[in-house]
């Protein structure tokens, strides 16, 4: 398990709703990233949850396979497709405010 240095950042997101659902869908995808899976899976969505830069990547990656996969998501304009792409939009916001140099 990677261990988080004094200077690694914690970032802190609330994720509920459909986009919750959607992202516990794809938690098989993460199986290497050292417990994210599991912290999804068991993630309810009532208080914010935070994820380093680690587990951004991770799920940075998992999602944009997912939103590309057409036998995921042949329909662009179902509700599943649209909420996973605005949670990756959140995720890519906050990575770069967070992580870009």
């Amino acid at each position: 398990m990677i261990k988080p240095g004094s200077r690694d950042i914690k970032v802190k997101m609330l994720i509920d709703g459909e986009e919750l659902e959607e992202l516990q869908k794809h938690t098989w995808s993460m199986v290497e990233a050292f417990g994210l899976d599991s912290r999804i899976e068991k993630y309810k969505g009532k208080r914010p949850i935070g994820f380093y830069r680690w587990d951004m990547d991770c799920l940075i990656d998992v999602l944009s396979m997912a939103l590309d996969d057409p036998k995921e998501y042949p329909e662009h304009k179902s509700s599943g497709y649209l909420a996973l792409k605005t949670l990756y939009e959140k995720l890519k916001a906050e990575y770069d405010r967070n992580f870009e140099e």
